[in-house]
C-alpha cells in the first residue's frame, strides 16, 4: 500500500514549505500527500496539483478521525494557540491520541531544543507533547526540535530600525537559527524516511549568533546604526507592555531572551545534514536576501 504522508497546519508557513518539499525535493506524488488544517479553503492551489486537502481542527476531535484515516505517516505541526496557557498541550495530546486510534504508524512533531526545564513559558506544552508522544502505541515516531527561524529576526528588527535600540534580556547568549524552508526540507526528509524505530533531532544552523552579531549584521545590510541596550528581563515586559502588547504575551517574549541568555539555544548540531546531505542556509546569506525588507524598515 502506497504511504499516505499527512501535514497538519497545511496553510500555514512551515506547512507549505514542507508540501513543497514533499512535491518537490523529495519527489511524492501529489495524490499520496494530505494536507490538513483547519481553513481548507485556503488550500485550494495545492488541491489543483491533486494534493487531497481535509479539514482538520484539534479542538474537534470527529474532524481528526476524518482526516488521519489512510495516513500512514502524521507531521503534526504544533499550534499557535499561546494565549491560553495550556491549551495547546491539550491539543497535541488530542491529536496524537487521533493518530494512535487511526493507526498511524509514523508521527513527527515539530518540538524546541532542550524542552525539559526550560524557562520559556511555553516550553511545557513542548516537554509535555513529547512524553505522550513517547507513551503511545504508535511503532515509531520523530521528534524534531527545531531551533528558531531566521524570519524571527524580522520581529526585533522592525523596531530596532525604526528607533536605532535593540532591548535585549539575552546577555552573551547565542542563537543557532536556521531558515523555516531549510526545517521544511528536513521535516519533508524526516517523513519520507524509513522509519521503524524513535528518534529526536535537533534542527540548527551552523552558527550561533548573540543579538549584538544579529543587531551588526541587520545594521550593516539596512545601512542604519543599531546599538543593542542591555535590560532585566522586567524591564523588557514593561518596555512591550507599553508598547502595546498584554502582559502575558510580553512575559512569553520576555521569556525568549532568557533562554537565550542560558544558552538554550545555542548548541549547534549537524542533524540537518543528517536528514538532508546538505548544509544549512548560513545566517550571513539569509540576511542579505532580505536587504530591501531591512531597509524599508528604515524609512
Amino acid at each position: 500500500m502506497t504511504a499516505k504522508y499527512l501535514v497538519t497546519g497545511a496553510s500555514g508557513h512551515l506547512g507549505q514549505h514542507v508540501i513543497h518539499h514533499l512535491l518537490e525535493t523529495s519527489g511524492v506524488a501529489a495524490s499520496d500527500i494530505i494536507a490538513a488544517s483547519r481553513k481548507p479553503e485556503q488550500l485550494a492551489s495545492l488541491a489543483e496539483k491533486g494534493v487531497q486537502v481535509r479539514r482538520v481542527d484539534f479542538d474537534d476531535p470527529a474532524s481528526m478521525d476524518a482526516a488521519f484515516v489512510e495516513a500512514e505517516k502524521v507531521l503534526i505541526i504544533s499550534t499557535d494557540t499561546l494565549d491560553r496557557p495550556g491549551h495547546r498541550l491539550v491539543q497535541h495530546r488530542a491529536a496524537i491520541a487521533a493518530a494512535e486510534k487511526a493507526g498511524v504508524k509514523h508521527l513527527l512533531y515539530t518540538s524546541m531544543p532542550e524542552p525539559a526545564n526550560s524557562p520559556l513559558l511555553f516550553a511545557p506544552d513542548h516537554e509535555g507533547t513529547e512524553t505522550e508522544i513517547r507513551a503511545s502505541a504508535i511503532p515509531a515516531w520523530t521528534i524534531l526540535r527545531n531551533n528558531w527561524y531566521f524570519e524571527n529576526v524580522m520581529i526585533s528588527a522592525g523596531p530596532a530600525l525604526a528607533s536605532g535600540h535593540w532591548y535585549s534580556a539575552a546577555g552573551d547568549g547565542g542563537i543557532a537559527h536556521i531558515a523555516r524552508d531549510d526545517i521544511a526540507r528536513a521535516t519533508a526528509a524526516a517523513l519520507v524516511a524509513a522509519a521503524s524505530d524513535k528518534k529526536v533531532y535537533t534542527l540548527t544552523g551552523s552558527s550561533s549568533y548573540t543579538h549584538r552579531d544579529i543587531a551588526a549584521a541587520v545594521s550593516k545590510t539596512a545601512g542604519r546604526e543599531i546599538t543593542v541596550i542591555d535590560v532585566p528581563v522586567e524591564g523588557l515586559v514593561q518596555g512591550m507592555v507599553g508598547a502595546g502588547l498584554p502582559e502575558p504575551v510580553a512575559r512569553v517574549f520576555a521569556s525568549i531572551d532568557t533562554m537565550v541568555g542560558i544558552g538554550g539555544l545555542a548548541t549547534i548540531t549537524g542533524d540537518f545534514k543528517a536528514l538532508t546531505g546538505a548544509e544549512p542556509q548560513p545566517f550571513e546569506a539569509w540576511v542579505e536576501s532580505q536587504a530591501a525588507t531591512f531597509k524599508a524598515m528604515t524609512a
